[in-house]
């Protein structure tokens, strides 16, 4: 739902998931067009929105059935959902989208003979992580936006297809933000640690500053239980994207703030939040030892 509210879809946008699981992101964002926009749009629209608006691919005929079936329960009708290796050869679609969401599969490899060579010129690996981030940028139309969940590896990891993507990212497109999230967020499926990537395909460059914010609390306590707590950092996350010209002063000791361009290319184009955010250590005066004792 945040990211569906990052990207605020409107109801003339092609929106896709190509990992699309059980279709969360393609609900939230039908959920979001509704809200926003369902007393104004035409029966030509609300067409579109039954039919064209939304597709995805996933390489399990049951998840596809399942997406099918959540979208029609929300007034989607007649969704364009097929079975589908979108990293695979014979998936040749490219400039298509004008937003994608999605959450890709994490750990995985594949057989190299396999993959689109235009995936792999952008980042020569089989790690499904790297190949499917390459499939955003191919598939979205320029102009097209991009809000997608990656695991940690992906902002600093040190091979050469690692950095290759993230320089595509900065260099030929404009990387917007990079939101780090807690380790527990989708527990008590996985632990990983996982970050949230906003770019905007341009295919000549744009990147000047990036948004980091450190989300260290999204609602939920970060156990196996889940149960809802009171801490929420979704709210101001939305609230602050909304408003990044307010960002550029923000101190590296804040929760969110602006990187150069310049100072990510210094440190050979890593995106961990980490390498740039500063801690102010308070030193902290004990009694002599002689007084305790």
């Amino acid at each position: 739902d945040m990211m569906g509210k990052l990207m605020m879809p409107t109801p003339d946008m092609k929106i896709c998931d190509p990992a699309c699981g059980t279709a969360g992101f393609l609900i939230s964002s039908a959920e979001y067009i509704r809200s926003e926009y369902g007393n104004k749009m035409t029966a030509e629209q609300w067409e579109k929105y039954g039919s064209e608006t939304f597709t995805g691919f996933d390489t399990d005929e049951t998840m596809c059935r399942l997406s099918c079936m959540n979208l029609m329960l929300h007034s989607v009708i007649n969704p364009q959902l097929n079975k589908q290796d979108s990293v695979s050869k014979d998936y040749q679609v490219k400039d298509a989208y004008d937003v994608i969401l999605a959450n890709p599969p994490f750990k995985g490899t594949i057989n190299k003979e396999n993959i689109n060579e235009s995936l792999l010129a952008i980042t020569n690996t089989t790690k499904t992580e790297l190949l499917f981030v390459a499939l955003f940028i191919r598939l979205l139309r320029v102009g097209g936006r991009c809000a997608c969940i990656v695991p940690d590896g992906v902002l600093f990891g040190s091979s050469k297809a690692h950095k290759n993507l993230r320089k595509e990212l900065i260099e030929n497109q404009y990387l917007e933000a990079v939101i780090s999230m807690p380790s527990g967020v989708f527990k008590p499926y996985a632990g990983v640690s996982t970050a949230i990537l906003i770019f905007t395909k341009t295919e000549h460059g744009g990147t000047d500053n990036v948004w980091f914010y450190d989300m260290t609390e999204d609602g939920f306590s970060l156990d196996d239980k889940r149960t809802p707590i009171a801490d929420n950092d979704i709210p101001d996350i939305i609230e602050r994207f909304k408003h990044l010209e307010q960002e550029a002063d923000r101190k590296r000791t804040e929760k969110s703030f602006m990187v150069s361009k310049e100072d990510i290319v210094n440190n050979d184009y890593d995106l961990s939040i980490n390498k740039y955010k500063e801690v102010e250590y308070i030193p902290v005066e004990y009694p002599p030892t002689s007084e305790i004792m």
